[in-house]
């Protein structure tokens, strides 16, 4: 049984990724949680940026960081839709957050376990607590769809 609180901010990440697909961005979506409030939110936007670096999880530690006044990030939470490539994951050690909450994993760039694990590695001056497969299938869906709907146009 997925956590009430995990499931209720996985939601807001859905929202985030929502508002991805509809700028024809991959769906991928993130909030940042701090004492029960969502401080960062972001949503993948590389093809409107025409910025490598615009991913859902920066743009909403960038957010979370000017909230707080702060670079570390300790109490926070970070939700995403998917598992965090190795840029993510390294600007998540390097922020302090402890525990990241993902959806879905990324069998092609995921580094909170599937490829590799940054989150955990111990020989960083941090670890974070991973939690995975919160609204999985919803999450899944949202980028098979849009991956789908992509292949079909290209045709």
């Amino acid at each position: 049984m997925d956590h009430p609180d995990h499931v209720r901010w996985m939601r807001e990440a859905i929202t985030e990724a929502e508002k991805a697909l509809a700028k024809r961005e991959v769906p991928i979506g993130a909030v940042i949680v701090h004492n029960g409030e969502i401080i960062g939110r972001g949503h993948n936007l590389r093809e409107t940026s025409l910025d490598p670096t615009s991913h859902a999880e920066l743009i909403a530690i960038r957010q979370a960081s000017e909230h707080l006044q702060a670079w570390r990030l300790l109490d926070c939470s970070l939700y995403v839709t998917l598992e965090p490539c190795p840029m993510c994951a390294g600007a998540i050690v390097q922020s302090r957050i402890p525990h990241v909450i993902y959806g879905t994993a990324d069998p092609k760039a995921g580094c909170a376990g599937t490829l590799m694990n940054l989150l955990q590695e111990e020989r960083f001056n941090h670890q974070v607590e991973v939690t995975s497969g919160i609204l999985m299938e919803e999450c899944a869906s949202m980028l098979t769809d849009f991956f789908r709907t992509l292949r079909k146009k290209s045709r």
